[in-house]
């Protein structure tokens, strides 16, 4: 059995997409800027919740929704609308200890994860297809993000049951060498990885243009 984790932040104005906000009020001159990236984040999450779901039905998997910005019984009701089965809280901490400690609920269970964001405008039952594939044959999957950053974490069956050896330690979260450092992690630790392809995370205007028209 393996789990997918998304990890999603609660769409309150002021609290989510706040580079995007910013180039909306700055670049583009609208007012409303928050409440408009709010509804950007929103639908963000409506659509890899409905990819996540729709995967569901054709593979064998535990769809997890990953809460932070909610209590629990909030988180719950968040949870119901977007019609997954599961939810956690993140909990505090950076974004390393939030990701460790979703991972080991699959490390008590033996299970194999993936953990995806709502960031990707893009993204598709392919790729998530082939993500599963691949951790059958890999200790880490990584998606590579334009950003220099990741769109999707994979930890494969041996390497759940090893957090030792888990390439989250020293990771400098938000800079454009997370990738680069996550794969100099893995090998330090000797682990097999592979890459899928390459998306673009929508932090700022500039990656939603291509959506727009």
């Amino acid at each position: 059995m393996l789990q997918i984790i998304v990890m999603a932040r609660w769409p309150s104005p002021g609290r989510c997409k706040r580079r995007l906000a910013r180039d909306l009020r700055n670049t583009l001159g609208l007012p409303n800027s928050s409440e408009r990236a709010t509804r950007i984040q929103t639908r963000l999450t409506q659509h890899t919740s409905a990819v996540v779901r729709g995967l569901a039905d054709a593979m064998a998997f535990e769809p997890v929704l990953a809460v932070s910005g909610l209590g629990p019984s909030a988180a719950e009701r968040w949870r119901q609308q977007l019609g997954l089965p599961l939810v956690r809280l993140q909990g505090r901490g950076q974004l390393g200890t939030r990701l460790r400690r979703q991972l080991m609920h699959g490390h008590r269970f033996g299970m194999p994860s993936l953990v995806i964001g709502t960031d990707l405008p893009e993204l598709n039952s392919d790729d998530l297809k082939q993500a599963i594939e691949q951790l059958e044959h890999h200790d880490l999957v990584l998606g590579p993000a334009s950003d220099g950053g990741y769109w999707l974490l994979g930890i494969g069956g041996n390497l759940i049951r090893s957090p030792q050896h888990w390439p989250l330690n020293g990771i400098p979260w938000g800079g454009p060498s997370v990738l680069e450092e996550t794969l100099t992690a893995a090998r330090a630790h000797q682990l097999s990885s592979t890459l899928l392809p390459r998306r673009n995370d929508l932090d700022h205007w500039s990656d939603l243009s291509p959506w727009q028209g």
